[in-house]
């Protein structure tokens, strides 16, 4: 493997590992990125670390979502993964509706 893959190489990307966020990626595009940059982290896919998996996934998102999430101590990383993909799907129906109410009030005409 050291002949293809560097150690150089399988370092830099475990700490692009240990220093992602979720930023502007959805939950999908960002449990992707994340269970592709975990190959180079061989402890955090070991059997027994499936916690600490979930306080490195959790620990990268979004604010709001991290809030929503982090009481709920779920420490299955496909659960976590679920979970935080249908709160963000949810959060953003609920942000389009009251949008929606919001530029509906503002083209009624006013009454008076």
């Amino acid at each position: 493997m050291g002949k293809y893959f560097p150690a150089d190489a399988r370092n830099k990307k475990e700490i692009e590992f240990l220093e992602l966020k979720q930023g502007n990626m959805s939950v999908p595009e960002y449990a992707a990125k994340f269970e592709e940059l975990s190959r180079f982290c061989p402890y955090i896919n070991a059997a027994h670390a499936e916690v600490s998996k979930c306080l490195k996934f959790e620990n990268g998102l979004r604010p709001e979502i991290k809030q929503f999430i982090g009481y709920q101590q779920i420490h299955q990383f496909s659960s976590l993964v679920t979970a935080c993909r249908i709160y963000e799907d949810d959060s953003k129906k609920r942000a389009s509706h009251y949008k929606a109410v919001s530029e509906k009030k503002r083209k009624r005409p006013e009454s008076g």
